[in-house]
Parts: structure tokens; sequence; C-alpha cells
């Protein structure tokens, strides 16, 4: 494998697409999680109140990390310190920051192979060592503990993910509890994302805090609380650590925005609008679930939840990124080619994005039915 931080493909496909639109084409955007239901309307009143007065400058809620540390105790059961909450200006960032606090420069990382782009790519930039375990439908394209007890040697640390992307599955309470304990034992520190939590449409997610305490969690307001765009998230660390994570952030981040912070507390109290937006993606869910084997794609990842789909296209090309270029290109109907989430064997699958509005799922299958009748198996 390269060292090399490698561009994130989807962005090239996202780039000609609003090329197209700029030429008076229609598109449809199904190539990113970038929730199309808006932050809850309170969020919205509360950061216009937070402009009028003047901005706090480089500030960190307590009040939020207060209200953040309730939600552990409320959701998962678990009791966590607020001063072991970092916020940060995103997921993106709360990762980085997790590994280049935790870990020192060649220690080796392992993840799912297929993953999320940036497991690899902020990896590399950490001058760490990328382990990518590949995982495919026995496992649900997830780790398993039996996977990680493998590992010869054993890695530093572990990124887990549940819900998944590209694959929106979950990994089972029993099996997460089966890898904290083989972590354990093997003296693996154990990094969870966790920005999908909330999204949920078979079992809710368990946080990796009920079965691994000192583990660290990345999360973020830009999924289940419709807040991509105001670019906030949190890094749970280990209280023995929290000096040290602060250090680090401290240095590189600073704080995330103030108006973020003050909508975001108010966010987290908006259930019922919130469970709303999660309604509109489990129907958005169950159009392509519905659609998908009629147009050929049988072969997919049972997504539990987040808001993706990930289909085996291998019967039609060995390339998905001209795949996805081609069909940008004749249909208006924007997908991710496997390339990004897996190097090895991504140039056979696609992913969905059921995102968007469903009126426009709707309007993107009805493109591409008769697109995907009119391809040839590939030789």
């Amino acid at each position: 494998m390269s060292d090399r931080v490698e561009p994130f493909r989807a962005i090239v496909i996202s780039q000609r697409a609003r090329a197209l639109e700029e030429a008076g084409r229609s598109v449809i955007h199904m190539e990113f999680g970038q929730p199309s239901t808006p932050a809850p309307a309170a969020a919205l009143a509360a950061v216009r109140d937070a402009l009028q007065r003047d901005p706090p400058g480089y500030w960190e809620s307590v009040p939020l990390r207060e209200r953040i540390a309730r939600h552990y105790r409320e959701r998962y059961a678990v009791d966590v310190d607020p001063r072991r909450i970092l916020l940060t200006c995103g997921a993106s960032p709360a990762l980085l920051l997790a590994l280049l606090s935790w870990f020192r420069a060649g220690d080796r990382i392992a993840f799912a192979r297929p993953g999320y782009i940036a497991y690899r790519n902020t990896t590399l930039a950490a001058h760490l060592r990328p382990v990518e375990i590949g995982c495919g439908p026995a496992s649900r394209y997830q780790l398993t503990a039996a996977a990680i007890r493998a590992l010869d040697p054993a890695p530093a640390g572990v990124i887990l993910a549940s819900p998944a992307n590209p694959t929106g599955t979950i990994i089972p309470a029993d099996e997460l509890r089966a890898i904290a304990q083989a972590c354990r034992e093997r003296g693996i520190a154990i990094v969870s994302d966790e920005i999908y939590h909330g999204l949920h449409y078979t079992q809710p997610a368990h946080s990796v805090l009920e079965f691994a305490p000192d583990a660290l969690v990345v999360n973020s307001f830009s999924k289940y609380y419709s807040m991509v765009d105001w670019r906030l998230g949190w890094l749970l660390v280990p209280d023995a650590h929290v000096d040290t994570a602060r250090a680090y952030a401290g240095n590189l981040f600073l704080t995330p925005p103030s108006p973020s912070q003050q909508a975001a507390r108010v966010a987290m109290d908006r259930v019922d609008e919130l469970e709303g937006h999660r309604a509109v993606y489990a129907r958005n869910r169950d159009l392509l679930l519905d659609a998908l084997p009629a147009l050929g794609l049988e072969r997919i990842a049972p997504p539990d939840g987040a808001f993706y789909v990930w289909a085996d296209v291998g019967h039609l090309t060995g390339d998905s990124l001209a795949f996805c270029t081609r069909l940008l290109e004749e249909t208006g109907v924007a997908l991710a080619p496997g390339v990004d989430f897996d190097p090895v064997d991504g140039h056979r699958f696609i992913r969905f994005s059921f995102a968007p509005a469903t009126a426009h799922i709707e309007e993107a299958l009805r493109r591409l039915r008769p697109w995907f009748a009119a391809q040839p198996r590939a030789g």
C-alpha cells in the first residue's frame, strides 16, 4: 500500500456533477452522506440569538459538554465526566486528535475494509501505519473479535465504526463486547467512530463505552442532528488522557465555532423533530431496498443504520470509478465509487446514499431503472 494520502474520488464525482449542473443538467446527489433534513428549528433560533450578542471568542461550552455527558447516561447507561469531552470542529478533527494524541509515529492501526476513506488517509497523515482487514458478507462487512485476535503482531489501535460507512451495518452488542475483551487482552486501544448513532432502522447501536470504558469515542452533530455545515463534533477520551488531548487540541484546533455550540445544546433536546428526520431516512431506505433487486443489484450489505447501501456491481464492471462517472453522465445521478472505501475489492462496488430528500430518491430510481436494464454484463 502507498504511504501517500489518496484523493476522495467521490469528491471528483461531485465536482463533475456540479459542472453538469452549471451547464444546465439536472443532477441528483447520492454521492455523499449529507443530510437533506434541516437542523432543528430551535437550534436556528438559538444561533440567531447568539449572533446578536458579543461572541465569547475562543470558547468551549461547559453546558454543552454536560449535556453530552447526560446523553451517554440516558442512552447508554454510561457515566461520563464532562471534562473528558473535547469539542471539535466536526468529527474529522476529532479523529485526527485521537490518533495524534494517543499513538506514536509508526504505530499500526487496524480497521475494516471496506471502511471510511479517512481512516486510511488520516492514519497515514499522522505517520501511523494502516492495517486494513478485509471483511465480507460473512461478518456483515464488520471487524470481529476473531479477526482482531488473529492479527499478528497485535496493532497499537483499532478503529471501529457502528453503524459503518459505507455499509450501514451495526456491530451487535455481544460481538462488540467480545471485541472489547479481545482488545483489552492484547493491549489494543479502541477508537470508536459513532457519528451515525441515532440513525438506526433495525436495532439501536451500542456505544463501545458500555464494554470498554477507556476507549476513545468520536462523534458529531453532522448526521443525526442534521448540522453538517455547523462543523461541530466531539472526542471523548479516558480520564488520564484529558490533559494530553487538550494540549494537542489547543495547539492544533483551538475551539469550534461558538454559535454552533449554542445551537447544538438546544438541538439535543428536540427529539420529536430529530426522530421525524430518522423516519424520512427509513422511508428512503425502504425505497432503495425495494428497488435495487429489480436493477440487478441483489448482493448488498444489510443497511442497519447510517444512510448507505453498499452494492456489488461486479457483474457489470471491474472499474467502479469509470462506472459511476458514466452513470452520472448518462443519468444525472451521482453515486460514490467503491474504490474510495476498499482499495482491493472496491472496483466492483458502489455506494448509494439515501440521505437526499425522498422525492429525489424516487426520481433517481426512475432514471436508474432503464439505465441498469440496458447495461451489458462484464466480460
